[in-house]
């Protein structure tokens, strides 16, 4: 996959020392990662880095407590990317490192990987320089992790680099001896609580430390103690805390380590040993008699070197071959969280790339109640899921029929059978088949309507009663109400819940070859009509968000049907007779429209444009996705869209404030006269009497059930 730089391996020898000595070798580290961390780097990339792929600072930890036989390993969690000292396990070592994470799998193949382990590595170079690894010398460790994240499939690309600096001047040391074969038992403990009182003073397990022996007593130092420590002698004992547990070969840090050791003292240095201090725990008891010591007896000169060393480090893979590896975690991971994170992803692309200030969190939070779960409901379903919304109620008394599949697109031929499932149930568990990660639900419900007479049985009233209080419920638990159904009547009783309640309502209504899609006026807690109204005349620019009008606002007479139900309707009145792709545009219109009202600044009470001005993006009914509008009335024989703004109606049958008013005060009574006594709303608006003082103006009420062959 990747360019092979053998130059920038490196691996332990296996030929044994002898007594007389050997060039040094050291065990490289093996990388660790756990699972946490790819799930960490996946929510930093979506949220944090996105198209940033700078170096990012993270933490890995290695532990000197290792068995014989099992690999050194370097580590890397959940945790890397915010860890503190404070919270390490005993015998554990923190390491700083840097993190590279591409943006595309060819930028993680053709990065110029010798520059970038040079970056590290000059990092680790000046801190020796500068002495600064003298106070911190977790420093010399540092580390580079080289990523590459395939959010879709969850394949994990990476390649670790654990920078070693080297010249031609090989370190060469004697064959290492156990300390339990050099000290004596005492000397041992000792040893142990000398690292424990180090441990103490500094607030954490040493990685590094001098160790002095006078006589039988044994003590440790920080490094910054050289001078004072060492200040009579020229014989030299280091330690540093050893991952390796292979017993005649050190770890890795003792690499940087000796780098350090040359730079600043090596011109002070006689002889040098070295402990490889190695804490383990064995039957329940505490063993560092396995640790080794090393006499060092040609120490590489790094004094003389004024740019950075050459370099080594790159991890070999299992097959010991310079490429990187990849973890594939989409077997492993939750199904129904890999596909909440992959609609999650595919809408923070479009964040970073082209609308930034979206606030996607707003979208997925809205809970939206679907009245109706037809043709468009299904659509508008559809539409939310795509635009990460996470809570969808379906509402509807029908079956599925066998007309149904091939439009509405949550249902199948087999959902037809035996008398066709009831639409809502069926549609949520569609939804939920489809998206998993969905809170989503059906309810069967019959909404009263206008004109639908009741009559006076006692249980029939209270079947509508409760009809009603289910419906106020599901006001009450949504933020957003989508009117989708088939009939005027029907979108009566939610468009005056929704003013009353003061919710959203969008509504999308179809025509053979036109549909319309609106957003109701939403009702302000404490409606000044008066003052509104005369903002909108001397503006003469915007209708404010609670003067725009509702779907029933520009009728002039109230919903309803007086002689006929629904049933009694003619087969091409009982359906939506439209051209088919009508539905489709309508509702993902509808879906948009509530999108862009959700990111308006005012919400659902965002002002109307009058102006015909198409400067979008430079006014006040802007959002980060463009113009909110009142009204979108599409006419297809002229493929044309147009977007209307129309007031507030004060003798609206659905939301004035008279019919709010009554609602709010005598409730279901009031909404019994509705259902019973034809006119009731129009006497109850003043319409009766607005069209009794139109004189020279014929006003004609036309029903789709109504047909007059003699008609002109």
């Amino acid at each position: 996959m990747l360019a092979d730089t053998t130059e920038l391996a490196m691996d332990v020898n296996k030929m044994a020392m002898t007594e007389e000595g050997q060039i040094l070798q050291f065990v490289p580290f093996a990388s660790a990662i756990e699972v946490g961390f790819w799930h960490k780097l996946t929510r930093k990339k979506l949220e944090e880095f996105k198209l940033d792929d700078s170096a990012r600072n993270i933490i890995g930890s290695y532990s000197n407590n290792g068995f014989n036989g099992l690999p050194s390993h370097l580590s890397v969690d959940y945790d890397s990317f915010e860890h503190s000292a404070s919270v390490m396990a005993p015998r554990n070592f923190l390491v700083e490192g840097s993190l590279l994470n591409k943006n595309t799998m060819d930028d993680f193949k053709t990065c110029d990987k010798k520059e970038i382990i040079k970056e590290v590595s000059n990092q680790i170079w000046q801190s020796i320089q500068s002495g600064e690894a003298i106070k911190n010398p977790s420093l010399i460790g540092r580390f580079l992790l080289l990523t590459f994240a395939d959010l879709k499939k969850y394949h994990y690309y990476y390649w670790f680099a654990f920078p070693a600096l080297i010249i031609e001047q090989n370190a060469t040391a004697k064959k290492p001896v156990k300390v339990s074969d050099k000290f004596s038992t005492e000397q041992i403990q000792m040893l142990q609580n000398s690292y424990d009182d180090l441990a103490k003073r500094i607030g954490h397990d040493p990685g590094y430390f001098l160790v002095q022996r006078i006589d039988d007593s044994i003590s440790l130092a920080e490094l910054a103690d050289f001078d004072v420590f060492f200040k009579d002698t020229d014989e030299v004992t280091v330690g540093f805390s050893d991952p390796s547990n292979l017993d005649e070969y050190p770890g890795w840090p003792l690499r940087n380590f000796l780098a350090l050791i040359s730079f600043h003292w090596g011109a002070k240095i006689k002889k040098l040993e070295v402990l490889c201090y190695r804490d383990r725990v064995r039957d329940g008891k505490r063993d560092v008699g396995h640790s080794l010591l090393l006499d060092i007896e040609a120490l590489p000169d790094f004094r003389s070197c004024t740019d950075l060393p050459r370099v080594v480090g790159w991890e070999k893979n299992e097959k010991q071959k310079m490429i990187p590896r990849m973890v594939n975690l989409s077997a492993t991971m939750d199904p129904v969280k890999l596909a909440e994170s992959a609609v999650d992803l595919n809408l923070k692309l479009m964040r970073w790339r082209l609308v930034p200030e979206i606030d996607l969190e707003l979208i997925s939070t809205t809970r939206c109640l679907l009245l109706g779960s037809g043709t468009l409901g299904c659509n508008v379903a559809r539409n939310l899921m795509g635009w990460g919304v996470r809570k969808i109620t379906f509402v509807d008394n029908s079956r599925i029929s066998y007309s149904n599949p091939v439009r509405q697109t949550l249902f199948e031929f087999e959902d037809c059978k035996n008398g066709g499932k009831k639409k809502a149930k069926a549609a949520a568990e569609s939804l939920k088949r489809i998206f998993p990660g969905i809170d989503t639900r059906g309810i069967e419900l019959t909404i009263p309507m206008p004109g639908h007479s009741v009559g006076s049985s006692e249980d029939e009233i209270n079947r509508i009663r409760k009809d009603v209080e289910a419906l106020e419920t599901l006001f009450d638990e949504h933020d957003v109400i989508f009117l989708l159904m088939d009939t005027r009547e029907s979108r009566w009783l939610p468009t005056l819940l929704g003013a009353a309640k003061r919710k959203i309502i969008i509504n999308a209504a179809l025509g053979f070859d036109t549909f319309m899609v609106m957003r109701h006026g939403l009702k302000r807690e404490s409606s000044d009509t008066e003052s509104s109204a005369l903002e909108v005349s001397q503006k003469k620019l915007e209708i404010p968000g609670d003067r725009l009008g509702c779907y029933f606002c520009s009728d002039v007479v109230a919903p309803g049907d007086v002689s006929k139900s629904t049933r009694d309707r003619t087969l091409d009145q009982q359906c939506t007779v439209s051209r088919p792709g009508i539905s489709m545009m309508a509702s993902a219109l509808a879906v948009e429209l509530l999108v862009s009202v959700l990111q308006h600044k005012e919400g659902g009470y965002a002002a109307a444009d009058t102006s015909g001005s198409e400067d979008y993006f430079d006014n006040d009914f802007a959002t980060p996705l463009g113009m909110v509008p009142h009204q979108i009335r599409a006419f297809m024989s002229r493929f044309q869209l147009l977007t209307p703004v129309s007031l507030a109606f004060n003798c609206c049958t659905a939301c004035s404030d008279i019919v709010v008013k009554a609602y709010n005060e005598n409730g279901f009574e009031f909404l019994l006269k509705v259902f019973n006594v034809p006119k009731y709303l129009e006497d109850c608006t003043g319409l009766t009497k607005l069209q009794e003082s139109t004189l020279e103006t014929e006003i004609i009420e036309w029903s789709d059930d109504d047909f007059d062959e003699n008609a002109d």
